[in-house]
This record gives C-alpha cells, sequence and structure tokens, in this order.
C-alpha cells in the first residue's frame, strides 16, 4: 500500500484515506480502482455541496451577479477564488488534467456502482473569509502578493512534479513552508479543515468508508479520526463553520481613522476657521478622490466610474461600512455590463494579464481592487499633510 493510501480500522469501522494530487491522472485512475475493488459503504469527497455542482455544470459562471456580489461584500472572496481555481487550472494544463478531476471521478464511479457518496468539505466562501478575517493586515498584504504573482507564473510544471505532491516528504516541507510565511492562512486552509473533514467523515454512514482527499490533509484526518475514536462526544465543528466577527480592535481601528479626519478638520476650524477648514477638507478630498481616481484608470475603467472614485472617495473613506471598491464595481458593471461571452471565458481570461483588461467581469473586479487600493493608499498619506496643516 503507498504512503497515500492510510486504511483505519476504528470502533469496529474501517476507513480507507486516499491521498491525491489535485491534477494528476495518477489520482485519477487510483481513486477509481479503489471504488471497484473495495466496494465501500459511502465514498467522503473532499467537496462541498457547492463545489461538487460546478464541477458537474462548469458553465454556471454564466449565472453570476457580479453587482450581487459587491452588495453582499464577498469581492475578496471572489478575487481569490478565481486567482486559486486559475493557478490550479493552470498547472493542471500542463499535465492534461481539469483540477479537482478526481473528486468528480469518484462521485460519477459511485454514481455508475450506487454507491452512498458525501461532500464533506467546508464551504469554500466560509475558508475563505476565515483567512481573511484571521490574517493581521501585514499577513493579507501577503496573501494578495502571493495569490497575484500566481496568476502569472511561466513554470513549466511536469507529471512527475504533480505526482510528487502526494509524498508526505514533499507535502511536509510544503506546509511546513506555508506555516512559516503565513501561519493564519495554513491554520484556516490546512488544520481547520483537517477537523472538518475528518468530522464528515465520521459522520457518514456504513461499516467501510473511503474518503478521497488532498494528499496533504492525510495526517490530520488521521489524527482526528483516532481522537473521535477514543472520545465518547460527537464531533463539533460548530466554531469553524463561522466566519468570526470583527474583533474590537478591528472595530476601534476601523472608526478611528476617519474620527481622526474628522478631528483634524474641525481643529483646524477652531484655530484658523472656516477657511482652514475647508482647506483641509479640500486637501483630504482631492489626495483621496485622485489616488482612488487613478486607481481606477489604471484598469480602464468606464469615465462615468473614474468620476465617482473621484468624487466619493472621500466619503467612503469617512464610513467602514463600505468602500469606495464596492460603489466602484458596481458603477463599472452596470456602465459597462458584462456580456454572456465574459462569463463564459472567464476561467481562461482569468490566466493573462491581457484577459483581465478583455473581460469585462474581470474588469469589475479589476476596478473594485485598484480603485480600493488607491483610496487607501490616499487616507494614509494625507494624515501627515492634515497634522502639519494644523500645526502650522
Amino acid at each position: 500500500m503507498g504512503q497515500n493510501i492510510k486504511r483505519l480500522v476504528l470502533n469496529e469501522r474501517e476507513f480507507i484515506l486516499i491521498g491525491t494530487a489535485h491534477i494528476s491522472q495518477e489520482s485519477i485512475n487510483e481513486v477509481k480502482q479503489y471504488i471497484e475493488d473495495e466496494k465501500p459503504d459511502c465514498v467522503a469527497i473532499e467537496l462541498d455541496d457547492g463545489r461538487y455542482e460546478s464541477l458537474k455544470n462548469p458553465d454556471s459562471w454564466q449565472n453570476l451577479d457580479i453587482v450581487k456580489v459587491l452588495k453582499e461584500k464577498r469581492g475578496w472572496v471572489l478575487l481569490a477564488n478565481l486567482v486559486l481555481g486559475s493557478f490550479q487550472k493552470r498547472m493542471g494544463a500542463d499535465v492534461g488534467v481539469k483540477p479537482g478531476e478526481e473528486m468528480k471521478a469518484a462521485a460519477d464511479k459511485c454514481e455508475e456502482l450506487g454507491i452512498k457518496t458525501a461532500m464533506v468539505d467546508r464551504p469554500i466562501q466560509t475558508t475563505l473569509r476565515r483567512a481573511w478575517a484571521k490574517n493581521t493586515f501585514w499577513g493579507k498584504c501577503k496573501l494578495l502578493g502571493v495569490l497575484f504573482s500566481s496568476l502569472f507564473e511561466d513554470e513549466d510544471i511536469s507529471s512527475e512534479d504533480i505526482e510528487k505532491l502526494k509524498n508526505t516528504n514533499e507535502m511536509d516541507q510544503m506546509m511546513g513552508e506555508l506555516a512559516n510565511y503565513l501561519p493564519g492562512v495554513k491554520t484556516v486552509l490546512i488544520d481547520e479543515r483537517d477537523q472538518y473533514l475528518a468530522s464528515g467523515i465520521w459522520k457518514t454512514e456504513g461499516k467501510k468508508v473511503i474518503a478521497v482527499l488532498g494528499a496533504g490533509h492525510l495526517p490530520g484526518v488521521e489524527k482526528h479520526l483516532n481522537a473521535f475514536a477514543a472520545s465518547t462526544e460527537t464531533p463539533d465543528t460548530e466554531e469553524i463553520s463561522q466566519v468570526p466577527p470583527p474583533g474590537l480592535l478591528s472595530k476601534i481601528i476601523g472608526w478611528a481613522i476617519p474620527v481622526a479626519i474628522v478631528a483634524l478638520i474641525a481643529a483646524s476650524a477652531v484655530k484658523g476657521g472656516a477657511s482652514a477648514a475647508f482647506d483641509q477638507f479640500l486637501y483630504w478630498w482631492l489626495i483621496n478622490g485622485t489616488l482612488s481616481a487613478l486607481g481606477a484608470l489604471i484598469a480602464l475603467a468606464h469615465p462615468i466610474t473614474v468620476i465617482v472614485c473621484f468624487m466619493g472617495a472621500w466619503l467612503t473613506s469617512l464610513c467602514p461600512l463600505i468602500g469606495i471598491g464596492i460603489v466602484a464595481g458596481i458603477v463599472q458593471a452596470l456602465v459597462y455590463k458584462p456580456k454572456v461571452g465574459d462569463l463564459q471565458n472567464i476561467n481562461t481570461d482569468v490566466s493573462s494579464l491581457k484577459g483581465w483588461y478583455k473581460n469585462r467581469l474581470l474588469r469589475v473586479l479589476l476596478v473594485f481592487l485598484l480603485s480600493s487600493v488607491g483610496s487607501s493608499i490616499g487616507t494614509f498619506a494625507a494624515f501627515p499633510a492634515l497634522i502639519s496643516f494644523l500645526a502650522k
């Protein structure tokens, strides 16, 4: 038995854990063969219901409502999801396998043989939102840097490199590097999901269960399954199934900046009168609006969107409840509506810089991102000047 296969007998039940590389033809063949040979009562698959539907219906992007996504403040989640999917797809293209194909193959084989399946992974939206929420500001910057640098890497990946991902030593090294560079992300993407996956596997019905998992999850899932077997309590994943609310410090910081800006302008009014306060406000408006509009221009936004950024960035910067990126993205989507072809080609276009500018839906996300970054830079850049004005 290979080191990517774990067979456990716990509480008179047998669990066969199959570790896969998500873009490996060998993994596809191995999964189908084990299901056929073992005839388990149930197969647990490292997917959530939403991702499984996406694998079954790859054209589901055509139903995406980008305005709704932005209004629900899920723009960052969609961005991360697209970038991660693009990275996996590009890796898979080098070896001729689509990402997650072994998971779909497992479900298809179960349907063919009349075997029950269980999607046991945490919803991807929850995982990405937890990864974002549990990161520090610096960690978020590093995460964005890693995600977007991965978009345009041209490194060729061979079938042999892919198969190494199932090797325990290779995987341990990768997880160690991730933990050192982005410990918050590693906790959410790996450690929490190990627990969530193990809980889902444990709760499946039947004496013999096959679990199809990414190889990196094997050690953690095995550890949790052994712990469940030794305990009389039902596995509880409620805490890691929710997006943590902003902490008190985050809320304070979120409101501290606008309060400080208003206080500086008010202090200018007390010290120098209405004219001084107006000068302060005008500077605040210009630097915030100019940098936000510049971000929109770099994204080649519609002129109306650029004007909205220039006119509105100062106001949204004073309200932590909504950012200029959300407003700009919605305006861009309304005045430069994505077409059916943009939705059909999103998985291809996301892999190139040209595609981000050509695809109207991706352009909306680019406007959302760059106008937000511009306004954020403007907010912090304006502080020293406002303070110096007051000190004169």
